[in-house]
């Protein structure tokens, strides 16, 4: 709630939601609260006011992906369930970034106003370096936060595009808190603004170096000095590359047909955001080959001491030893809670080895091998019956008949609904027995590379066409050819086939999406952007085996989705609507 939020950020650094202890931050006073004049005094407390924005970035993996086409969970108290199943509300919090982004914008602007001539260390030189990097990350995080709040809140109201409040300068208990929400437009730029400040202030990415980045010049050409602030130390800052990336990710969303309304910016603009990051780490050729597998590997070995393997550009912090992820969702004969059900929507959207859809005749799908000769990533991505898991390379079995507990329904919050378990996520080194549990590091992204080559194919098919290129040396075609090919895809027929007609290539260009993201929680959004159908009903697959011989049971009625229109937008909270007159809610809301 804004009033509480923001007001009590001002009064007391230490909200309840933020993830770090603020503990240290003030000493006692009046009320234990510090006043901004003391603050001012204080370069420690005012370095964590960014700390704090960091902690508040809403996380990577929101399991959203339950309330669309690509998967369910057992989870029967989940509130993604009550979402997709026509109980969404505006006093719903789950998808809302409200209290938690303005927040986090509260402390960037209390940071700026409370930075001017602050020393944070003793050396000159190093305080000004440092000063610009902490001012280049506030920027930054501005206007990251302000892409959430916009993907998760910008709507119509009264069929007129609308944004968020914008609050230019840090709030007091004296602050108007009653403002109407700026155009979509509006709000649009204002992020753009914050993170074209935050490239200009600081390097594309931190690291160690031999040679300073001219760009610093006008503060030091020193190395020692340089690495000291802009050095390894600094990775998973905020930098110049994530700046751009979500300038990419703002750009899409504002080019999508759920916003192209009122948007000045376009189609190309999106292209060349994204193009922006991919020209700065190669090209088209600087798709790493392992991408596909982020999560395992030597994208988790090389994630040490801060570095990133090729295809993260932003992660969270590395997790040591955990069993995490693998508890929630390995099938229950490996110990987990297998609470991402993926569906057969989603399955079916996997093509043949040969690039054509399962649908088209040409295809060579066989519904009685249905899981023979497809896209590596089907089996990459999805425990189906038949597949093997876990540390002892176990074989899974789904049917209702099985006699397994893996099958459909089997053991209520543990056994899938729909015939299939997720795999993308997991490492299959992780043992969840409690006789010899073992578990592994993982990385949990925050952007990848492979979204931003995914933005660009998407915009520049629309702005161009499947294979014009815009002022950069690739085009849509290029890009999908290439993530094709990385996932075992070899034959070009059907691509060829796409990159002649540009609304099938977009089709392409949006399975390919949903293929390469899916379990990263980006579907919700996309579906939404797009203003594509939400009420797709989930679907599932009983596969069941007596004496060698197969049966496939189609479950087409997993779980009915009962969105309504308006949902394509999500709501303002309804507290706060109710509390300030001029704060209105998005069309259909109440």
């Amino acid at each position: 709630m804004i009033t509480k939020v923001i007001k009590y950020t001002v009064l007391s650094l230490g909200l309840t939601f933020v993830l770090t202890s603020c503990d240290d931050l003030v000493e006692p006073a009046l009320e234990n609260q510090k006043d901004l004049e003391a603050l001012e005094k204080e370069a420690l407390s005012v370095q964590r006011l960014l700390e704090n924005a960091y902690a508040t970035l809403p996380a990577y993996y929101d399991n959203s992906d339950y309330a669309t086409d690509d998967a369910v969970t057992n989870q029967k108290s989940n509130p993604f369930i009550k979402i997709a199943t026509g109980g969404w509300t505006s006093d719903n919090g789950t998808l809302s970034v409200w209290p938690t982004s303005y927040a986090a914008i509260q402390y960037v602007n209390l940071f700026m106003q409370t930075r001017e001539g602050q020393r944070y260390v003793k050396n000159e030189i190093t305080n000004a370096l440092l000063t610009r990097r902490l001012l280049g990350e506030a920027y930054g995080l501005r206007g990251i936060h302000l892409y959430y709040l916009l993907r998760n809140h910008a709507g119509f109201v009264s069929d007129s595009p609308f944004g968020v409040q914008l609050f230019a300068e840090a709030l007091d208990i004296n602050s108007d808190f009653n403002i109407s929400r700026s155009a979509f437009e509006e709000c649009v730029a204002k992020a753009l603004e914050d993170l074209d400040q935050a490239v200009a202030l600081l390097p594309f990415d931190y690291g160690d170096v031999t040679e300073v980045p001219s760009k610093f010049h006008d503060i030091t050409s020193d190395p020692s000095i340089y690495n000291l602030v802009m050095g390894n130390e600094a990775r998973q800052l905020v930098n110049g590359q994530i700046a751009e990336s979500f300038r990419s990710r703002l750009l899409l969303l504002a080019a999508s047909p759920a916003f192209s309304q009122g948007s000045k910016y376009n189609w190309a603009d999106a292209a060349n955001a994204a193009a922006s990051v991919i020209d700065a780490k190669g090209g088209v050729s600087a798709l790493p080959s392992d991408g596909i597998t982020y999560y395992d590997g030597n994208n988790v070995t090389v994630s040490t001491e801060g570095a990133n393997s090729k295809e993260i550009i932003w992660r969270s912090n590395r997790e040591t030893n955990s069993t995490t992820q693998e508890s929630n969702n390995y099938p229950p004969t490996l110990f987990g809670n297998g609470m991402m059900n993926p569906t057969q929507n989603l399955v079916d959207a996997f093509p043949t080895a040969t690039g054509y859809p399962i649908s088209d005749s040409r295809s060579g799908y066989d519904a009685q091998n249905p899981y023979a000769n497809r896209d590596p990533r089907l089996d990459i991505y999805i425990i189906h019956d038949g597949s093997t898991a876990g540390v002892n390379n176990s074989i899974i079995r789904t049917g209702s008949k099985s006699g397994s507990n893996d099958g459909i329904d089997v053991v209520e919050s543990k056994s899938t609904r729909t015939g299939y378990y997720m795999r993308k996520r997991l490492r299959m080194s992780v043992n969840c027995d409690p006789s010899a549990t073992s578990g592994q590091d993982h990385i949990t992204p925050r952007i990848r590379l492979t979204e931003i080559f995914l933005n660009y194919a998407e915009a520049a098919n629309e702005a161009w066409g499947p294979k014009a290129t815009g002022s950069h040396g690739y085009s849509a075609y290029d890009i999908i050819k290439a993530i094709r090919q990385r996932a075992g895809i070899t034959d070009t027929k059907y691509l060829d086939e796409c990159a002649a007609d540009k609304d099938k290539m977009r089709q392409l260009i949006r399975n390919e999406r949903r293929l390469e993201l899916c379990f990263e929680s980006f579907r919700f959004w996309d579906l939404r952007r797009w203003k594509a159908d939400l009420n797709e009903t989930a679907r599932g697959l009983d596969v069941n085996e007596t004496l060698g011989v197969y049966t496939y049971t189609p479950l087409n009625n997993v779980e009915i989705r009962a969105y309504q229109s308006y949902q394509n937008y999500g709501p303002i909270p309804q507290s706060e609507v109710l509390k300030y007159s001029n704060l209105k809610q998005n069309d259909g809301w109440k």
